[in-house]
């Protein structure tokens, strides 16, 4: 699974990998360095006429039909094998798909002494392109509220020794075809059953991310 990541630095990283307007967003996005679920984070859309824009989403989706918002923090992530299944993101797969971007995220190994929480980055020090979907929850006596989940599938070579799932990287020139509503749904079923072997870099990181209270830059900085 994904439960943690990190996004941080100058919005104009956002406009320069992603092609997205940044308009609605501060100058900084974040910093991030522990993002968690029931966060509000910036997530990449993609207008009727093809702008791509950056809003802030709440991670954790609530399906439209949702009595109520609780049910966000078991949706965090959404499993790419059974997605045109589940009655809570099969909607969401068909017309409302997102990009996540990320410096890069935590995944947890078994040790003798307890998990220990590494993080992973691309090795050329871009952002990842998280591959996820987006709901609209409109309650009859709320506020409407944008969420979104990151989609998983099996973890590559490289992520396997820390967990066996990991976050489908979606490599940039599959950005558009992944944000079009017309895309048909066995293009969209390819991109993320065997999505691009991305070069990462990992390192053991402080235990100090698994509360999501922490937030410094000292969580991802190697430790021995």
């Amino acid at each position: 699974m994904c439960g943690r990541y990190a996004l941080y630095g100058p919005t104009s990283r956002l406009h320069e990998q992603f092609d997205a307007s940044i308009d609605e967003l501060p100058e900084g996005f974040g910093p991030h360095y522990n993002a968690a679920p029931l966060q509000t984070l910036p997530v990449v859309r993609q207008r009727p006429n093809g702008e791509r824009v950056v809003h802030l989403l709440r991670w954790g989706l609530v399906p439209s039909w949702s009595k109520d918002d609780s049910i966000a923090a078991k949706l965090i992530n959404a499993r790419a094998e059974t997605l045109a299944e589940k009655p809570s993101f099969r909607a969401a797969y068909k017309a409302r798909r997102c990009i996540i971007p990320a410096c890069g995220f935590f995944e947890w190994k078994a040790a003798e002494n307890g998990k220990q929480p590494y993080y992973i980055h691309p090795a050329d020090g871009g952002l990842f392109g998280f591959a996820g979907l987006w709901e609209r929850w409109a309650p009859a006596d709320g506020m409407t509220t944008d969420t979104f989940s990151v989609i998983t599938t099996a973890a590559n070579d490289a992520i396997r020794p820390l967990h066996d799932r990991m976050p489908v990287i979606l490599a940039p020139k599959d950005y558009s075809t992944w944000l079009a509503r017309a895309t048909e749904p066995e293009h969209l079923d390819s991109l993320i059953s065997s999505p691009p072997v991305v070069p990462v870099a990992l390192f053991p990181v402080s235990k100090a991310v698994g509360n999501v209270k922490n937030d410094s830059p000292d969580l991802i900085a190697p430790v021995d």
